[in-house]
């Protein structure tokens, strides 16, 4: 399989008065189709973290997609802890929506969690998702073309926020 974009790069801002969350900006680096890894920075917080993912299992007809990645904490924990979490995503069959569930190891609350979504394809490039990341929702609706995004966000539906990414 052929890999399109090696480098992608992502920048986020959300109105929330925590240094974490409010602005991040990531690095990553496609090794394979099926692993990536990268740089998380959070600049208000003055944290840098390694982060990555590694796809066990593409999807099929029959299976869904099952992948293994590490990034910072949720939304809204304080600078430090990492989480850690298994992913299975799915597109459910001749319908525009897709869906994923998450067993996700949180190093703020010591424990697991099940971070959840589904996503609605209005057209091919406009998206809409919402998300549960295991204490709190979040809802997003994006604009994607072949090697850019922009996502306009609504986190704990209450702080509006906008991610932007690119790659090449």
């Amino acid at each position: 399989m052929e890999i399109k974009n090696k480098w992608t790069f992502s920048a986020r801002f959300v109105d929330l008065d925590l240094p974490r969350p409010r602005y991040r900006a990531t690095a990553v680096y496609r090794f394979s189709p099926r692993l990536q890894a990268g740089i998380e920075y959070n600049p208000n917080a003055r944290e840098v973290n390694l982060i990555g993912n590694y796809i066990f299992a593409t999807e099929t007809a029959n299976r869904p997609m099952i992948s293994f990645g590490t990034s910072s904490d949720r939304i809204g924990t304080p600078p430090g802890p990492l989480a850690y979490f298994f992913t299975f995503a799915k597109s459910l069959p001749e319908t525009k929506f897709s869906g994923y569930v998450s067993l996700n190891y949180s190093e703020f609350d010591d424990g697991f969690n099940l971070p959840f979504g589904i996503t609605y394809g209005f057209t091919p490039e406009v998206s809409t998702m919402f998300m549960y990341d295991g204490r709190r929702n979040h809802l997003l609706l994006t604009y994607a073309k072949d090697d850019w995004s922009v996502s306009a966000m609504w986190v704990w539906f209450k702080h509006p926020g906008i991610s932007v990414s690119f790659g090449f």
